[in-house]
C-alpha cells in the first residue's frame, strides 16, 4: 500500500505496484494451495456454517440444528488454531443454539403460530452493548493470561480481536435465539471482524464463510425487516 500521497516519483510507483501484485498472486497461490488440502473438518464447517445462516434467513426451525452440527465442528477447528477465545465462544453456542432450537417451538403465545420478530427496547439495547464492551475487555484478559492458568497451554493468537468476536456473537446469539431483529447489527460487525482474522490465521475457508456472511447479514436484515412489516400490517 502507497503511504505517501504527495511528492513520489514514478519509479516508486511503478516498484509498489509491482511488489503489491506480486503479492496478491502469493495470497492466491497460497489459497488455491490451501483449498486443495483442506481438511474434512473445515470444509463441513464452511457447509453447516452456510445452511444455518440461510436457514436463519428464512426464519426456519432448521437453522438450530446446522447451527449445531457446526458448532461441533468448529470446537476441532479452532482448538487446532490456539484460537480459544473462539473455541469456548463455541461452548455457549451449542447452548444457545439448544436454547433458540426450544424456545422457537415453545415460545409461541396464544394462537401464535411462531415467533414474532421484535426489536429490543431502547433500554435493552444500551444494557447489551454495555455489558458486550465490558466483557471484551475482560475475556481478552483471561486469554491473555491462559499460559498462566492452565500450565502447558500455548499463548492465545490474537487475543482482543479474538474476544471482541467472541463477546460479539454471545450478544448477537442471544439475540438470534430471541427472534429480534437487533441481532443483525452484531452479525454483520462480526463477520467484518472474523473476516480479517481468520484470513490473517490463514483460515482461509473460514475468512471465506464470514466473508460470505457479510452479505448474508444483510439480506437477512432485509428479510426480518419485511417480515416485521408484514406483521404490523396483519395486526392492523
Amino acid at each position: 500500500m502507497i503511504s505517501i500521497l504527495f511528492r513520489i516519483n514514478k519509479r516508486n510507483i511503478l516498484q509498489n505496484s509491482i511488489f503489491g501484485v506480486m503479492h496478491l498472486n502469493d495470497i492466491w497461490q497460497e489459497i488455491l494451495s490451501y483449498a486443495q488440502g483442506i481438511s474434512a473438518w473445515e470444509l463441513s464447517g464452511l457447509i453447516f456454517g452456510i445452511l444455518a445462516v440461510l436457514f436463519l434467513i428464512k426464519e426456519s426451525i432448521w437453522t438450530w440444528p446446522a447451527g449445531i452440527a457446526y458448532v461441533i465442528v468448529s470446537f476441532v477447528v479452532f482448538w487446532n488454531a490456539q484460537l480459544y477465545g473462539d473455541f469456548i465462544l463455541h461452548i455457549f453456542f451449542l447452548v444457545l443454539n439448544i436454547y433458540g432450537w426450544y424456545y422457537w417451538i415453545k415460545g409461541t403465545k396464544g394462537e401464535e403460530s411462531s415467533i414474532p420478530i421484535t426489536h429490543t427496547s431502547k433500554k435493552r439495547s444500551l444494557i447489551f452493548l454495555g455489558l458486550t464492551v465490558l466483557g471484551i475487555f475482560a475475556f481478552a484478559q483471561f486469554l491473555i493470561n491462559i499460559p498462566s492458568i492452565f500450565e502447558g497451554m500455548e499463548p492465545a493468537s490474537l487475543p482482543y480481536w479474538d474476544s471482541t468476536t467472541s463477546i460479539l456473537s454471545v450478544t448477537g446469539m442471544w439475540l438470534t435465539a430471541r427472534k429480534k431483529i437487533d441481532n443483525w447489527y452484531y452479525w454483520f460487525a462480526v463477520d467484518i471482524i472474523a473476516t480479517g482474522v481468520y484470513f490473517y490465521k490463514g483460515l482461509y475457508f473460514y475468512s471465506f464463510l464470514y466473508f460470505l456472511y457479510i452479505g448474508m447479514a444483510v439480506a437477512g436484515y432485509l428479510a426480518w425487516k419485511k417480515t416485521m412489516m408484514n406483521q404490523s400490517h396483519s395486526k392492523a
